[in-house]
């Protein structure tokens, strides 16, 4: 048997990537006007500059150097980074078609393979984001079904928040599993308690997840996905993790299947196995299992947590700035008193409207955006850029532009308010980004988002545990989570 020594595999590697590299050097020289950056090293790229936990803020720091339009070599791989809001909306709009592919990344390429709305390519992406788009408003989204659920979910959370009384306790499990329940009761058809084994551990999944995508084992992987595939690390828990969501997912309806009745849909599962059996070539090209599995599994991931974690940034911030949250309750009791809040109360409550918009922009849940990739070939503000290109319109660069947010560093509702106190639309504001590629769900995280935090506001007053320091540093992760942190709800009636 030949027996091969492992120094001579590493080194043989490091040779492979090292001619990788100047091969993709040599070819993007051709490209003489390819956005500019900083010099990379051979085999890393640039990883030596990036800061790894929050690599969005280095990109801003760039971007002060090279402009708004420049390039990043991560490994082999180089990108484009877009920021602010009038170059990422040029890009996103009047670019729309040529940046609206999204990249292969190694992380998601092995186990969606394409299928779903994120990560989906071509026509199959838009067969899919068109089906979730018009079965969304076909189980309530922007209507009031979707609004009356919501509210019954807060009466839910009210009654366990209220079980604390008023004693520090941490609300991370308690608002995930509120909110997972809305995207969960269109998907599935159902509701959880918030202590059931089954919406813990889907939770559990997806948390993880998000945290662990920042790690350096998946960035390396990312990078190196020949090299890495076969170590131990995080990237390994994150191909587990999927694979058990995918499990359930594959579980759940295939349990529906034998009990569907095309006459009487309950649930947007129900509506994607109808699709299935109309015997179009649409049917099997786009409405297979592989996209029902991951359709499903985007939804829930996206519907849970961009949602939770701008709820507990609010509470945080109202704790932190309780001359704000009195405000809010005031607004609450002058123009909705004891009654349920409704999305219709939004138009006469501007200082609340303005204190929600600023969550979301301070909170900058998304701050690197998902990577876009170029169609084809295009010169856009004077730089050329090759079809397959990596961009990322960076959303944190937006949020944060001096040019359009007057103190972009600070949590300031004025920003969306005029001098007269009446609400003020921003055009930078974009959390749920712009163009073809934006949130399908975007309707819904308003409405959840409004219903929610006046339902808590108009029930609670939110204050630090006694002795706290509230710390505004998010934590590692893709999002920005706040950190972990306990909160008190005392009661207001």
């Amino acid at each position: 048997m030949i027996t091969i020594d492992p120094v001579t595999i590493l080194l043989s590697v490091v040779v492979i990537l090292y001619l990788a590299n100047v091969y993709n050097n040599r070819k993007q020289d051709k490209n003489k006007n390819f956005p500019p950056g900083p010099k990379p090293l051979p085999i890393i790229g640039n990883m030596n500059i990036i800061e790894l936990a929050k690599p969005h803020k280095t990109f801003i720091e760039l971007s002060k150097k090279y402009g708004s339009v420049f390039s990043i070599q991560l490994g082999l791989e180089k990108m484009v980074i877009l920021c602010g809001y009038d170059t990422v909306k040029d890009a996103l709009i009047n670019y729309a078609e040529e940046f609206s592919e999204r990249s292969d990344l190694p992380i998601f390429a092995k186990t969606s393979r394409g299928h779903g709305i994120i990560l989906a390519h071509g026509e199959n992406w838009k067969v899919m984001r068109r089906f979730a788009l018009s079965t969304l408003r076909d189980y309530g989204m922007g209507k009031k079904s979707i609004e009356n659920k919501i509210n019954d979910e807060c009466e839910h959370l009210m009654q366990t928040f209220r079980s604390h009384e008023g004693k520090p306790f941490d609300n991370l499990t308690i608002i995930t599993a509120a909110v997972a329940n809305i995207i969960v009761s269109i998907l599935l058809g159902r509701r959880y308690e918030y202590d059931d084994p089954t919406i813990l551990r889907l939770m559990r999944l997806t948390n993880e997840n998000v945290r662990i995508l920042q790690s350096l084992m998946v960035r390396l992987y990312n990078s190196y996905p020949s090299v890495i595939g076969w170590l131990p690390g995080s990237h390994r828990k994150v191909f587990n993790n999927i694979k058990v969501m995918q499990e359930f997912i594959i579980e759940t309806f295939t349990k529906q299947k034998k009990e569907l009745d095309v006459n009487d849909q309950r649930n947007l599962i129900d509506s994607f196995l109808a699709k299935q059996q109309e015997g179009k070539p649409e049917s099997t090209l786009y409405y297979h299992d592989n996209n029902l599995t991951e359709l499903v599994s985007d939804l829930f991931g996206a519907g849970m947590e961009t949602t939770t974690t701008t709820l507990r940034w609010g509470l945080l911030l109202m704790m932190k700035y309780p001359e704000i949250q009195k405000k809010v309750q005031n607004e609450i009791e002058r123009v909705i008193g004891s009654a349920q809040p409704q999305t219709e109360h939004r138009k006469e409550m501007p200082y609340t409207d303005a204190v929600i918009n600023e969550i979301q922009r301070f909170g900058d849940i998304v701050p690197g955006n998902l990577p876009h990739a170029t169609t084809q070939d295009v010169t856009f503000r004077g730089y050329f850029i090759p079809k397959g290109t990596i961009v990322i319109p960076l959303l944190s660069s937006v949020l944060r532009d001096k040019a359009y947010f007057e103190k972009p560093e600070e949590f300031y509702p004025e920003h969306f308010l005029d001098s007269e106190g009446h609400f003020k639309k921003n055009e930078a504001f974009i959390p749920f980004s712009l163009g073809k590629r934006s949130c399908v769900g975007e309707n819904l995280a308003k409405t959840e988002l409004f219903v929610f935090f006046t339902t808590l506001l108009q029930n609670f007053t939110f204050q630090a545990p006694p002795g706290a320091k509230l710390d505004l540093t998010p934590a590692l992760g893709v999002t920005n989570a706040p950190l972990p942190h306990e909160i008190c709800a005392i009661p207001r009636n």
